[in-house]
């Protein structure tokens, strides 16, 4: 049986982790991205990535970007360009658009305009994380998709005094810290610069299993 095929568009921490799952189950996957150092993370993965402008239809198509089983839409906040790049992707024959949309009004058009499948990362990881994690204050992991898992640790120990980017390192950036918890206060894609205290809360993206290898080697 053929193996579908897949790309996705954008490569920012919801997209970067898709891709790389879809890779790591042995899936087709096209990577792309207008930005060089997103690419530069795919590429260690696979060589079908590009850096190019989506909302062109032909650079896409030049890209491969053709008759496509799946496609991930995963622009962040322009939505000017997640709706154009919906419409070529449409326009160039691709089979399943699935497209993320930052607020409602930009989810109903995407639908509109053909888009199979809208989805709300961010708002459905809150509802998450409001509805699932109160119940164990030191760790929990949801679900984002089959693969992708988002969790939450208590730092203390050898966490303590790290810097985000050493952390990130120390993982092989196989995890991503999407937000902490410091003094009461939320603090949304914390810099790598940012040093871990003594009861942060750090919010995780990534596969179940380097989450509990993060947990069991850094947590509470």
């Amino acid at each position: 049986m053929k193996s579908k095929s897949y790309a996705v568009i954008g490569l920012g921490k919801f997209g970067f982790y898709v891709a790389k799952g879809l890779i790591e189950q042995g899936a087709n996957v096209i990577a792309i991205d207008h930005s060089m150092e997103r690419v530069k993370e795919v590429k260690e993965l696979t060589d079908s990535v590009y850096v190019l402008d989506s909302t062109d239809a032909h650079a896409l198509k030049e890209a491969g970007i053709t008759g496509l089983d799946v496609v991930i839409v995963s622009i962040g906040e322009n939505i000017e360009a997640s709706i154009l790049t919906v419409m070529a992707l449409k326009d160039l024959g691709n089979k399943i658009v699935i497209a993320k949309a930052v607020t409602p009004i930009h989810g109903e058009i995407l639908a509109k305009i053909g888009a199979f499948k809208v989805i709300y990362p961010e708002r459905e990881s809150a509802k998450k994380l409001v509805r699932d994690f109160i119940a164990n204050p030191t760790f929990e992991v949801v679900d984002v998709t089959n693969t992708i898992k988002v969790g939450k640790v208590l730092a203390s120990g050898s966490l303590v005094g790290k810097s985000l980017r050493e952390i990130e390192v120390e993982q092989e950036r196989n995890i991503r810290i999407m937000a902490c918890k410091h003094q009461g206060r939320w603090e949304k894609n914390p810099t790598s610069d940012y040093v871990v205290s003594q009861g942060d809360m750090l919010i995780l993206l990534g596969e179940l299993k380097h989450i509990e290898g993060f947990y069991y080697s850094w947590g509470s």
